[in-house]
């Protein structure tokens, strides 16, 4: 296994499945949220694009993309979860309302840093602020990672 496919996570660390804050629930990215996944952030590329920690990166692509290109995406991201590479997970409105993602990755500019974005759907941009928030005090308290070295651009 090379160095970027280690896990970035202590081995006996328990990865949360879940996290409920104010109008949203987060759980693992998978396969069955493709179509909804899809119309979550192709309905709002720009606003996504401009989204902290998303500005002069290449996704999502302006021009969308397919069905199942998405899905071997969302797939690429279960198997980084399962083998403790990366997390991604779906916000949720909801039971079933896909309106953004989280991911939690090591960075790949920043050696020995963690690289964490996020975004929420353009009609669902309220909850922007409240998903970073609710998030940054789970990564402090519930996460293995020393908060400095943990970068999420603020809202």
């Amino acid at each position: 296994m090379s160095e970027d496919q280690q896990p970035f996570v202590p081995e006996g660390f328990d990865v949360p499945r879940t996290l409920v804050g104010d109008g949203f629930r987060l759980e693992p990215l998978g396969a069955e949220h493709n179509a909804r996944d899809l119309a979550a952030w192709s309905g709002s590329i720009a606003h996504v694009r401009a989204t902290p920690g998303f500005a002069g990166r290449d996704w999502p692509p302006p021009e969308g993309m397919s069905a199942e290109a998405n899905l071997a995406d969302l797939e690429r991201h279960a198997r980084d979860f399962a083998e403790r590479r990366g997390f991604t997970y779906s916000v949720l409105e909801g039971d079933e309302d896909v309106i953004g993602c989280l991911y939690v990755y090591p960075s790949k500019e920043r050696a020995g840093r963690v690289h964490v974005s996020s975004w929420v759907r353009e009609d669902r941009a309220h909850l922007d602020a409240p998903v970073y928030e609710a998030v940054s005090a789970w990564l402090r308290e519930v996460w293995p990672f020393e908060t400095g070295l943990v970068d999420y651009a603020p809202r």
